[in-house]
């Protein structure tokens, strides 16, 4: 932690490479998209009559609120590892506000704070909790974009991070699936954050070995520990390369099964549910795992959105019928529509291994980490999978290569088998906007897409090229157009 916390509050912009500068202003403007989405649905309504807008006054509140508001419905981004930018975008997007800071100060501070959060979070990514159920990620997320934020000391780097991790949060899958609570998410480890940023400012110490200790978070949290990877390459591995986009709301897998689904539904138009024999979507066994936990709570309209956001059928159906699938696909009357419910029946889940393979092969989400543990992997491997997983998997190259050419593979395959007895199937390994060679050449651009898609003000998609030469007043404008327009 002693040199993570010094690396990362020393980094300046010219100690990072542009085309990750380049990356995290596509981050910031498909997270605020997110956040967008979030303030519009009724159950982000409902958290800002609580907790207040998040362009309010108080910059640690105002964090939280960001973070809450653009995680609960899965358009977050995430990489390897975690789904970082519910903190890593959230928490310099409001101090950036409050103390004026210019674009590339606010570029800055996410990246350190997405090297820090993913560094972190990867070395438990071997373990009992992932994806968004992993909070602990915005435990340090949250701390390292406050303190780039307020050019702390190294010292106040270490000694927050220590105090955050001091209880860090373990979250129910009951509460987390079958209530509004997942709503808190990332609003309560970012609250945690800011109180161990205004305790470490007052002088209050936390333990520099609080990650690796055997009385420490890695005890508790990781199956198979992963301490090296904390520190690993700093200024040369560029976790915020591995950054994968989400275009669409919705679990692990969801989004490549979407895609497939638009496809089919440009080539035969709206599918009516009389007009489908069954829709098999073919997955790997993260998506089936999602699936089948959320589909224990799927009970039509009445569903909680917990569960729902994790659920395969519904979205995929929508989109057969539409299109498309939005957030608003997520609340009435879209979501109380008979029809899609009907379709959505037809759909089930079969497992392809050969999918499961490549998400492995990936280094987004496990890959890395299976490839860093080696043989001691194995144990994980088989409480996720059973045998057959790992022997599925079998022996990966050794870990530690630059993200550079960073993959993540959740595809999925989608059939429709029609009524008259033709078969239609598409097939996409990698999803639009995920981590890989399409998304490296285009993110500005879909990101764009993503903001006008929420209803966004074009001239702030048009001015993101452009946010690392903001200054102070710019890009207080800015982020002002992007919420307030």
């Amino acid at each position: 932690m002693r040199e993570l916390s010094h690396w990362a509050a020393n980094l300046r912009p010219e100690h990072i490479p542009c085309r990750v500068l380049k990356l995290a202003a596509s981050q910031v403007l498909s997270q605020i998209a997110s956040i967008r989405a979030g303030l519009e649905h009724p159950l982000g309504r409902r958290l800002v009559a609580a907790f207040g807008h998040p362009m309010q006054r108080d910059p640690r509140t105002a964090a939280s609120v960001f973070a809450a508001l653009g995680s609960w419905l899965n358009l977050d981004d995430t990489a390897y590892a975690g789904h970082l930018s519910n903190s890593t975008v959230a928490v310099p997007l409001a101090f950036a506000y409050a103390r004026q800071l210019d674009g590339l100060s606010l570029l800055t501070a996410v990246v350190a704070a997405n090297e820090c959060a993913a560094r972190i979070t990867a070395s438990a990514t071997l373990g009992p909790l992932r994806g968004q159920s992993a909070v602990h990620t915005h435990l340090a997320g949250a701390v390292a974009g406050r303190l780039h934020c307020d050019r702390a000391t190294a010292d106040q780097w270490e000694n927050a991070f220590g105090l955050a991790f001091a209880m860090p949060n373990w979250p129910l899958m009951r509460a987390f699936l079958a209530s509004d609570a997942r709503l808190f998410n990332t609003f309560t480890p970012v609250r945690t954050a800011m109180d161990a940023c205004d305790a470490a400012a007052a002088g209050l110490r936390g333990a520099p070995d609080i990650i690796e200790h055997q009385d420490g978070f890695l005890a508790r949290f990781a199956t198979v520990p992963l301490p090296q990877a904390v520190a690993k390459g700093l200024g040369r591995r560029w976790h915020t390369e591995t950054l994968s986009f989400k275009m669409h709301p919705g679990g692990p897998g969801i989004d490549a099964a979407v895609d497939c689904a638009a496809e089919i539904h440009r080539e035969l138009g709206p599918l009516r549910p009389e007009d489908v024999r069954e829709i098999v979507v073919e997955a790997s066994l993260y998506t089936l795992f999602a699936g089948e936990r959320a589909a224990q709570y799927v009970d039509g309209p009445r569903s909680p959105l917990g569960a729902l956001v994790l659920d395969v059928p519904y979205p995929v159906a929508t989109t057969l019928l539409t299109g498309e699938f939005s957030v608003d696909d997520f609340s009435a009357p879209q979501l109380d529509d008979p029809v899609r419910w009907s379709l959505a029946r037809r759909v089930r889940l079969e497992h392809d291994t050969a999918m499961t393979r490549e998400l492995f092969l990936s280094d987004a989400p496990f890959g890395e980490a299976v490839r860093e543990a080696g043989p001691l992997a194995t144990p994980w491997l088989r409480g996720f999978g059973g045998d057959e997983l790992v022997d599925l998997v079998g022996g990966l190259e050794a870990g530690g290569r630059d993200f550079s050419r960073s993959t993540k593979a959740t595809g999925a395959r989608v059939v429709v088998r029609l009524a008259d007895g033709r078969t239609i199937s598409r097939t996409r390994l990698i999803p639009l906007g995920a981590a890989g060679p399409d998304t490296r050449s285009r993110h500005s651009q879909m990101v764009q897409e993503k903001f006008l898609s929420v209803g966004g003000p074009r001239r702030v998609a048009d001015t993101v090229e452009r946010l690392h030469r903001m200054r102070k007043g710019g890009v207080r404008r800015w982020i002002e157009a992007a919420f307030l327009d």
